[in-house]
């Protein structure tokens, strides 16, 4: 799983990713039928999006990053907003073996990777829960749908291109959140020996230019990053692009895949 993205990149993750609405938490308790008593393990739980949402419906979540400073954050989240059954651990995806035998044999509802699949080894991962998972719980990898920069809106054409202009050259990468690195998803899921079965959810929500640019620069390793100046600089750019609105409303599609585990 990658690190570096601490310092001002945490900063950004936690102050412009979205969060998920009810109806994404309600699909996924469905589908591995978690309960108020279920132990989940959120991997590459970033700075606790899907984690603390999860945590006011099971016994216990560990979220699990590489990341100290995100870590950081989600802790300092935690503590504000109450939930007192969220447990942060240091450590990645090659960690979670050992995780696994500090818990015990089929002792956790669920393990959930929200967009952080692209940074793992799925075989690996996906061959280290089975043991972890009690029956009927599973896997569920989720993904944030298309990038803010490649979606087939004004909005996105506009952003796309000032960052094109921001790096010197196009910008194509979809973080394996296409319909190719769903399918990678897919069969790494049935290979381990799972069931699978997928849902999306989709919904309309306002995207300000700070969190449409937030987003973006929160997806850059700490190296990468641009000074403050050239940050500021850029998201005037895309506000003069966007015909000086602060605001588009953004068709966000959440894609869950679950790897069920036993009957």
């Amino acid at each position: 799983m990658a690190k570096g993205f601490g310092g001002e990149v945490a900063s950004c993750y936690a102050r412009h990713r979205r969060g998920y609405p009810p109806e994404v938490l309600d699909a996924l308790t469905a589908a591995l039928t978690l309960e108020a008593d279920d132990t989940v393990i959120d991997l590459g739980c970033g700075t606790g999006q899907l984690t603390l949402p999860l945590a006011a419906r099971v016994a216990a979540v560990v979220g699990v990053d590489p990341e100290p400073d995100m870590l950081a954050i989600a802790r300092a989240t935690a503590a504000n907003d109450g939930p007192t059954n969220v447990t942060w651990l240091l450590g990645a995806d090659d960690d979670l073996a050992t995780v696994g035998r500090l818990l015990g044999p089929g002792t956790v509802g669920a393990l959930t990777i929200a967009v952080a699949i692209h940074f793992m080894d799925r075989k690996a991962v996906f061959t280290a829960a089975r043991s972890m998972l009690r029956t009927g719980g599973g896997v569920a990898v989720v993904t944030n749908g298309t990038p803010l920069w490649l979606q087939d809106t004004e909005w996105s054409r506009a952003l796309r291109g000032c960052l094109g202009r921001l790096f010197g050259h196009p910008v194509t990468d979809s973080c394996q959140t296409d319909e190719a690195g769903r399918r990678l998803n897919r069969e790494a899921l049935l290979a381990a020996g799972y069931r699978y079965a997928e849902t999306c959810v989709a919904y309309d929500a306002a995207l300000t230019v700070e969190d449409m640019v937030g987003g973006v620069f929160s997806a850059m390793s700490a190296d990468r990053l641009p000074t403050v100046e050239r940050r500021a600089a850029f998201t005037a750019e895309v506000r003069d692009a966007l015909g000086g609105r602060s605001e588009v409303t953004e068709r966000v599609h959440v894609w869950l895949q679950y790897g069920v585990h036993g009957s």
